[in-house]
């Protein structure tokens, strides 16, 4: 009888997430000692900005990455606290955040990233959703038209409804995929808002096949994306359920939490990834 499929190692990929408060170079740094050769990039000052990263700055952190042997597989611009929102009720606002995506596509681009990471935005609360809805799908699909000029990919994540109150869920993913109507659109389960939504490895898989392209891989009680032990959700089953499904896509860790990781995020994580590891198939050592 053989052994039950294994996610490998080759699939976890670095970030810069809860490293906002120290530079860019050191991050690289620590994402090389890690092992890793791909990162998704947080968009977040001061490591990179939709405000104001010039073309130099781009140029600049491209540097940095490739000097520790790095590529960008994702950028992913800050969305959901900055002040960008696409599904926002106010036209100028959400004109002027379309173009900031816009650019971030750019700078995508000239990094060498194959995913610009999006999410729905949202709408005021005191209005129908179903408008929201409307205006994000349109957001959306401009995006993603832009980004498909570039030879670019785009991926879409489901957020909490506390983020958002457009698409929560699987099935709410698939609706706002069939309104965009992009084929360059990839999508993305978070295991917290997976976990929120209520969710399965099996709703995902059933629904998306292999536009299921990236997983962000944090603990939770459901919520706040936490160090894997930090929570209470069954990761070691949601990593054999992706096994199972034939998930090839990537592994990222997106650790929040209260806060407090980013005081130590090389220990949040070490903890995190020694955790994972014994679920992973290694990585052969190359002749």
């Amino acid at each position: 009888m053989s052994p039950p499929p294994r996610l490998s190692a080759r699939q976890m990929i670095g970030s810069n997430f809860a490293f906002q408060h120290f530079p860019l170079a050191e991050v690289a740094r620590r994402m090389r000692g890690f092992g890793f050769t791909e990162i998704e990039l947080w968009g977040v000052a001061p490591h990179l900005d939709l405000f104001h990263s010039s073309d130099r700055d781009v140029a600049e952190v491209k540097r940095v990455l490739a000097g520790e042997g790095l590529s960008v597989r994702c950028l992913t611009p800050e969305q959901v606290v900055y002040p960008i929102n696409i599904a926002s009720g106010d036209d100028a606002y959400r004109a002027a955040s379309i173009d900031r995506f816009r650019r971030a596509a750019d700078i995508a681009a000239e990094l060498g990233a194959r995913h610009l990471f999006l999410t729905p935005g949202r709408g005021y609360e005191s209005e129908p959703a179903e408008r929201a809805w409307d205006r994000s799908a349109e957001a959306l699909r401009l995006i993603a038209g832009h980004a498909a000029g570039l030879g670019l990919r785009c991926l879409l994540e489901p957020l909490q409804r506390v983020e958002s109150n457009i698409a929560h869920s699987a099935a709410d993913t698939a609706r706002l995929l069939e309104m965009v109507g992009a084929d360059n659109m990839d999508v993305v389960l978070d295991t917290v808002a997976m976990a929120c939504a209520g969710d399965s490895v099996a709703d995902y898989a059933g629904l998306f096949g292999d536009r299921l392209a990236h997983v962000h891989l944090v603990d939770g009680r459901p919520a706040g994306h936490l160090v894997w032990g930090d929570g209470t959700l069954p990761l070691a089953r949601i990593l054999a359920d992706l096994a199972e499904a034939g998930y090839r896509g990537a592994l990222s860790f997106e650790p929040f939490g209260d806060g407090s990781y980013a005081l130590d995020p090389v220990a949040a994580w070490t903890r995190h990834l020694t955790a994972l590891a014994p679920h992973l198939d290694p990585v052969e050592a190359r002749p």
